[in-house]
């Protein structure tokens, strides 16, 4: 009832605020510090592209970007950020936890990610297209085991958990000086006494300085890097020196520390979701292999539910991921439960949003990397540029039951309700409202070499982009 009454109160926000867009412009804000926010005025063409960008983690070995998610003058949050991991080969993201939950698609390259349930270890390989959640609380590390590839990775971060104005905030288990772990705020004897060993070689055990993302030696690469030992557990009763012996001091030193640490009450198979309901934790799922939802020669749509990938209810997401060929566009839809989160995967193209009172939001021209955002209910079509494939990928707010509805083509709105009503509505005789409407025999998603946007090095069209090569 009460995340009911929280929904409520949200969508009267978003009302407000919209109702007073079109008169006074939306208004976006540039984070800078804890203290400072600058606000500036966002062009009305691209009211809905999310360019609050910050640069959280700068390393040698890689880097994490955060593309903020909305936030309006009447004080609303975005309920989700999109975050962006690079990691150069043989490199590691510390173990940490953060106060998000973290839905991660691998974009591009090989990973594996280890994280703790109730003292026991899970890790899962992953490679270009695979989905992973990772629950808030729970300590976790991503390793980039691609031979001499670069590991991109895409997430959602659930802002509906976290705390202050951080998109989110990390707690390391593993570091020292930099960056910091929570060990550190211990005092050195309360530490030496919990790990039983002396004050000395605490000192000589939290030495980290080179940031949260670090090289492996060439010791650690082969113990780390190099295993294939696929989804691995450490079992209770093991021969601990056995496999200390088979890898460096260094791992097996953070994974007895590791091993210590349960932040987030689960088994090693399940957790709960928002709905206090049991969720297993199956294998990575793999988007490019899934077939779509909906496929023509103009191109294809598919959506994940929880029903499909349970972890996804955890956060209360669901993912999906667009394919549309040159000159192609996804016709005009909406959201009925759900707000929409997009990123381009690959080529360029424009996105239209409609206001509630049938004037135009937004007409934007997107590339790759480009991350953009789609109210709930607002009607909105995306169209790929001409000269190539356009793919996006996303998250929306509901992990189930967010069906979009289709305003046009067989199937659609304007085809499934009484024509009658229909034609009256439009002011027009029902003979001429049938020719228009029955103009479009496809579905979902059409030619549309007219409205297409052409880029500068316009050549001819390109059918569509097998996932694999995205």
């Amino acid at each position: 009832m009460g995340s009911r009454i929280a929904e409520l109160l949200l969508l009267v926000c978003l009302v407000l605020a919209f109702s007073s867009w079109p008169s006074m412009g939306m208004r976006n804000r540039e984070y800078h510090d804890e203290e400072g926010v600058e606000e500036k005025e966002v062009p009305f063409e691209k009211k809905f592209l999310l360019q609050m960008k910050e640069e959280v983690v700068r390393t040698d070995a890689g880097d994490v970007r955060v593309v903020r998610g909305f936030a309006y003058h009447v004080g609303v949050e975005s309920p989700m950020h999109i975050g962006f991991i690079n990691m150069e080969p043989s490199s590691l993201f510390l173990p940490q936890y953060m106060d998000s939950t973290l839905t991660i698609f691998v974009r591009r390259g090989e990973a594996r990610i280890g994280w703790i349930h109730k003292a026991k270890m899970e890790e899962k390989e992953m490679k270009t297209g695979d989905l992973y959640v990772i629950p808030a609380g729970s300590t976790f590390y991503i390793a980039n085991i691609g031979e001499g590839e670069r590991l991109r990775l895409i997430c959602s971060i659930d802002n509906r958990e976290n705390f202050g104005r951080r998109p989110f905030q990390s707690f390391f288990i593993g570091g020292g000086l930099n960056p910091t772990s929570i060990f550190a705020g211990f005092g050195p004897k309360t530490m030496a006494t919990a790990l039983n060993i002396s004050i000395p070689e605490l000192g000589e055990f939290m030495r980290q300085v080179r940031g949260p993302i670090v090289y492996a030696n060439v010791t650690q690469t082969r113990s780390l890097f190099n295993q294939n030992h696929g989804d691995q557990r450490q079992e209770d009763g093991e021969d601990e020196s056995a496999a200390a012996a088979a890898t460096s001091t260094w791992t097996w030193a953070w994974r007895k520390v590791l091993r210590r640490v349960s932040l987030y009450p689960t088994t090693t198979t399940t957790s709960t979701n928002k709905s206090g309901k049991t969720v297993h934790f199956p294998d990575v799922y793999n988007l490019y292999k899934r077939k779509p939802d909906f496929e023509n020669k103009y191109g294809s749509t598919m959506s994940l539910y929880d029903n499909e990938y349970t972890p996804l209810g955890i956060p209360n997401i669901s993912v999906y991921l667009a394919n549309l060929a040159a000159g192609a566009m996804l016709g005009p839809h909406l959201n009925p439960t759900a707000i929409e989160f997009g990123v381009v995967l690959l080529g360029s193209g424009s996105i239209e949003i409609v206001y509630p009172n049938g004037t135009t939001a937004m007409v934007a021209t997107v590339g790759e990397d480009d991350v953009f955002w789609v109210p709930q209910y607002f009607p909105f079509c995306q169209i790929a540029s001409r000269n190539g494939p356009f793919v996006f990928f996303g998250f929306t707010t509901a992990s189930r039951d967010n069906k979009p509805q289709i305003l046009v083509g067989e199937g659609s709105v304007l085809r499934t309700m009484n024509r009658d009503v229909m034609a009256m509505a439009f002011g027009v005789p029902i003979e001429e409202f049938d020719r228009v409407v029955k103009a479009q025999n496809g579905s979902v998603i059409f030619p549309s070499p007219g409205a297409a946007p052409a880029d500068k090095d316009e050549g001819e069209g390109v059918g569509i982009r097998r996932f694999g090569d995205i």
